[in-house]
């Protein structure tokens, strides 16, 4: 099964596609998409979507998981991030493919084996999971193969569970 993770933001939107087949994981493709601060909003989310609804279109996933958005202390930010995740949810919807969310903590749980790993932490663990040569870059594309990762590995009944 193909799984396409996000890691959702207006300015940097990481994705991560990996395919979990027999318990064995592998990377098929990660980076990012970076958007202008001073481009429009309009723009900056288009460019988002259609991402994603490339990457689906060309990959064929079971799913496309992303990490919830953590509210801190700048509704801006919040704001930005939670129309990012918008956009995603609607290309998903739009073809026809199933999305999770999965809490940071979790993802740094299944990744790590402990929910408040440190970002460089998550970053080599992804690298030995997935067996890459170099260490995932930029981080947002590793933070996204962490959450596909976290997706791949769920058992089935929590997948579901997240999905709904």
């Amino acid at each position: 099964m193909k799984v396409i993770g996000i890691d959702p933001g207006t300015a940097a939107c990481g994705y991560g596609i990996v395919h979990e087949s027999g318990g064995r994981l592998r990377a098929v493709a990660h980076g990012c998409w970076s958007t202008p601060a001073g481009e429009d909003a309009a723009l900056r989310l288009k460019t988002i979507h259609d991402g994603v609804a490339s990457l689906i279109a060309e990959h064929d996933p079971v799913a496309v998981a992303l990490e919830e958005s953590y509210v801190g202390a700048d509704a801006r930010i919040a704001l930005s991030v939670g129309q990012a995740r918008g956009v995603v949810l609607v290309a998903a919807a739009n073809a026809g493919v199933d999305c999770c969310e999965y809490a940071p903590a979790r993802v740094k749980q299944a990744v790590c084996g402990y929910g408040r790993a440190e970002k460089a932490q998550v970053q080599r663990m992804v690298q030995m999971i997935l067996a890459l040569p170099d260490l995932p870059t930029p981080n947002h594309a590793a933070d996204a193969l962490a959450v596909a990762i976290c997706h791949a590995l769920a058992p089935p009944l929590l997948r579901m569970a997240v999905a709904r």
